[in-house]
């Protein structure tokens, strides 16, 4: 099967207006993350951390994520279901729940999911997870969301203290500029 980003991008636009749209997106992405050489033909094989903008809609966001080897993205939530399929790589999911009451909000570990090559996970609207590259290469997936991911505002949790505070977008891109200045340098 040779992927092809436009039909991609047309088959996820297509199950987004279905009665269930985040399984129909689940099983597009889990097509097209079987045969992750065929993606890294029509994408390029990764270079460095990143996150790129592949679709971005009211009703949907398509990115191709790149992560570092060793890189970590905080505890963080997205408001919005989400799919998740790795096409080169490794992805480790913390899931993590809220504590109850409590100043600050902080999480305790609920769970956990090691993603490999030809892997997807569906994760719902309220879930908090953080992310992790365990692997010395680059890993690559795509990260479909049921909304316009970069439109809403989300929340992420501290590293060391887990107290919750409001996402920075320009603090999140910072992360992976750090994570490539270990890469590049190693």
């Amino acid at each position: 099967m040779k992927f092809d980003l436009d039909q991609f991008i047309s088959d996820c636009k297509r199950a987004v207006r279905e009665n269930a749209p985040q399984v129909a997106v689940n099983e597009i992405l889990a097509r097209a993350v079987s045969d992750g050489s065929s993606i890294l033909r029509s994408l390029g094989e990764p270079k460095r951390a990143e996150m790129q903008k592949l679709y971005q809609g009211n009703d949907l966001t398509i990115l191709n994520v790149i992560w570092a080897p060793w890189m970590t993205l905080l505890p963080h939530n997205h408001k919005m279901w989400a799919v998740i399929g790795i096409y080169t790589g490794r992805e480790d999911n913390i899931y993590w729940r809220r504590l109850p009451g409590g100043e600050g909000r902080k999480l305790e570990a609920a769970g956990a999911k090691a993603l490999c090559e030809r892997d997807t996970v569906q994760l719902g609207n309220d879930i908090i997870h953080s992310v992790t590259n365990p692997i010395p290469r680059l890993t690559g997936a795509m990260h479909i969301y049921g909304g316009d991911f970069f439109g809403v505002p989300r929340n992420e949790w501290d590293a060391e203290t887990l107290l919750e505070q409001p996402c920075d977008g320009q603090k999140m891109l910072r992360r992976f500029d750090e994570a490539n200045a270990l890469f590049l340098k190693a």
